[in-house]
């Protein structure tokens, strides 16, 4: 009974917190400015102002969400800190960098950033990201608890279990990240047909993409790469020139609900 109450009690703790954000950034004004902005908007925000420092604050505390520039003093830049913390951690990581360079934007999403924001930037907008990934990531949290096995989608030999948020390739398990899994989760939902990339964007990142944005192309070159080809040896997701993405049909699509521990009892059942 102790221990249940002292977890109730600490449950409830954790709701009145305020979410904690840590910027990692060498601009200390702009960390004071972003800690004056968010508080007020329910955030606490702390910060490091060099890698070696993000990385320990990272690992040694709980953080809602890491807001890291490219461009950090030091022996390590932005890239460096990502790639470190992805090793041990999946808290959600927004990116910024100064230089307003494409090849940033790639390198970061490729390496695991939830999203990336050049500066300068508009407060609102860095706080309009902020809402979303967060909000993504708590769904993501929320969406776990639910018992898994149960399966939404199939499509040849590519399953959703929506419990866990697993993807499997028959009966092996895709590692994905959230954006990667919600993205896959459009794509077979509309098998078969054309799905904008603007589309894309509004239901998998919740935004609209700006001009030159590859976010989500680099997404599905991501996913492309982890589902690999079909049985086939064909493309599973297509990219139809000036318009989106189709996830190529090759067999019967499926997308009744389903008890994956329930067909493994039962291989001969019909679909």
């Amino acid at each position: 009974m102790v221990g249940e109450i002292s977890i109730s009690k600490r449950s409830v703790a954790m709701t009145l917190q305020q979410e904690r954000i840590l910027v990692i950034d060498d601009d200390r004004e702009l960390c004071s400015l972003l800690a004056e902005y968010l508080k007020p908007e329910g955030y606490s925000v702390e910060e490091a102002n060099d890698g070696e420092t993000g990385i320990e604050m990272a690992f040694g505390s709980d953080y809602s969400l890491l807001v890291l520039d490219v461009m950090l003093p030091g022996r390590l830049n932005g890239f460096d800190v990502l790639r470190k913390i992805r090793t041990r951690s999946m808290t959600p990581i927004l990116m910024l960098s100064a230089r307003g360079d494409d090849v940033d934007r790639i390198v970061g999403l490729e390496m695991g950033a939830d999203d990336y924001l050049p500066k300068p930037f508009n407060p609102r907008e860095l706080l309009a990201r902020i809402r979303t990934i967060l909000r993504r990531s708590r769904e993501e949290t929320q969406e776990t608890r639910v018992p898994p096995g149960v399966i939404r989608y199939r499509v040849g030999d590519i399953e959703l279990d929506s419990g866990a948020r697993l993807a499997f390739r028959g009966e092996e398990p895709v590692e994905l990240t959230s954006v990667e899994y919600q993205l896959l989760e459009v794509l077979l939902r509309h098998a078969g047909q054309v799905v904008h990339r603007d589309e894309l964007a509004l239901k998998v990142l919740d935004r609209p993409l700006s001009p030159y944005d590859r976010s989500i192309d680099v997404h599905v070159s991501k996913l492309r790469k982890k589902l690999g080809p079909d049985n086939n040896g064909a493309e599973r997701i297509k990219a139809i020139r000036g318009s989106g993405y189709m996830y190529i049909v090759s067999s019967p699509v499926n997308r009744k609900i389903k008890d994956r521990s329930a067909e493994k009892e039962n291989p001969d059942a019909e679909e």
